[in-house]
């Protein structure tokens, strides 16, 4: 999956529980663990490793990401494990362009399993 340009200025990962759904500007919802560093950088060669697939249509995203810098929000992005879509959304006045948009992944590759895996491990240990 393409990763907007300011990923390697990532310096910390929220992972989310979608709790509604994603508009034009942002993911809602719950935080369910913080990654830093060396943490958050394995969490976007996890999602970067993501195979593309074709885009079905229902958009039901459960979870997602929160890319942060240290000093600025970057990126976020919403996944549906179910439409194989993944959508990529950066904040207004984010330095340098920032890539918007749906792109399709696979779910069902050995990275989009580890990365739904790493998804459901945050929220059981939330206790969501």
């Amino acid at each position: 999956m393409l990763l907007p340009e300011t990923a390697p200025q990532t310096d910390l990962i929220e992972v989310v529980r979608i709790t509604a759904r994603p508009d034009s500007d942002a993911v809602v919802g719950d935080v369910l663990e913080i990654r830093v560093e060396e943490q958050a950088r394995q969490v976007l060669d996890l999602v970067s490793a993501l195979p593309g697939s074709e885009i079905h249509r229902c958009f039901a995203s459960g979870y997602g990401l929160r890319a942060h810098s240290p000093t600025d929000p970057l990126f976020e992005i919403a996944f549906c494990f179910r439409c194989h879509g993944a959508l990529v959304l950066g904040p207004t006045g984010t330095p340098g362009p920032v890539r918007r948009g749906l792109q399709g992944f696979d779910p069902d590759s050995g990275p989009g399993r580890e990365l739904l895996d790493l998804f459901r491990a945050c929220a059981g240990a939330a206790g969501a």
